[in-house]
């Protein structure tokens, strides 16, 4: 049953099962708007739907939920958004919480955490899952994520373009994609390897998946 009284909510997750029974969870409190299955699509739709809030993963296709989450800031979108994520190490949550998240909760989590954090998003709180919040806040009172988190010393634009090489995308697919050249997708990926000390390709793709940025 819909109705205009029940928070509009979009769900990005590249995991069909995944989205299939969130969506049943879902659906006696909030009304269900949209799935979306990658990054890009999710800061689409955002835009298009506009949802009261956003449940998505972490890694995902084309663009990740962090690095989509900032697409959204910076277009003014002050939508919040809630993560619902397999990764359970801090340097994630931390940077998740920087970029703006509302809401951090992991998959294996009871059900009934992912909607006490999309209702605390929805007043205007940030929801930490009980399991990692004393180890995010310690992390997050010693400052950014800058020295234990490789990560964090790459600009936006240089893991988008990261996440597709790691994809297995060609650098001409990555400059149509992200509406730059192929030389420009080339002199990221050079500034990247000598920002965090690599020599070939493979290591730059390795640590990509080391990392989060993309999960194959």
């Amino acid at each position: 049953m819909s109705g205009p009284d029940r928070p509009r909510v979009l769900l990005a997750d590249d995991h069909l099962l995944v989205a299939e029974a969130l969506k049943s969870l879902l659906s006696e409190e909030f009304e269900l708007v949209g799935v979306v299955e990658d990054g890009r699509a999710l800061v689409e739709e955002a835009a298009r739907l506009k949802p009261d809030v956003i449940v998505a993963d972490v890694a995902m296709p084309r663009l990740n939920g962090i690095d989509a989450l900032i697409h959204l800031r910076e277009s003014g979108d002050r939508v919040p958004v809630v993560f619902l994520t397999m990764h359970r190490e801090v340097t994630f949550a931390q940077r998740a919480l920087e970029a703006g998240a509302s809401g951090f909760v992991l998959k294996h989590s009871a059900p009934v955490e992912l909607v006490a954090a999309i209702r605390a998003a929805l007043q205007g709180r940030t929801y930490l899952t009980p399991q990692l919040a004393g180890e995010v806040l310690e992390a997050m009172r010693q400052g950014p994520a800058r020295s234990e988190d490789p990560v964090a010393a790459l600009t936006p634009r240089q893991r988008e373009v990261l996440q597709l090489l790691a994809e297995g995308r060609l650098a001409k697919e990555i400059a149509a994609a992200l509406g730059i050249s192929a030389r420009t997708v080339e002199f990221h990926k050079y500034q990247m390897m000598e920002t965090l000390n690599l020599h070939t390709s493979a290591e730059l793709i390795h640590f990509a998946i080391k990392h989060g940025i993309v999960d194959l």
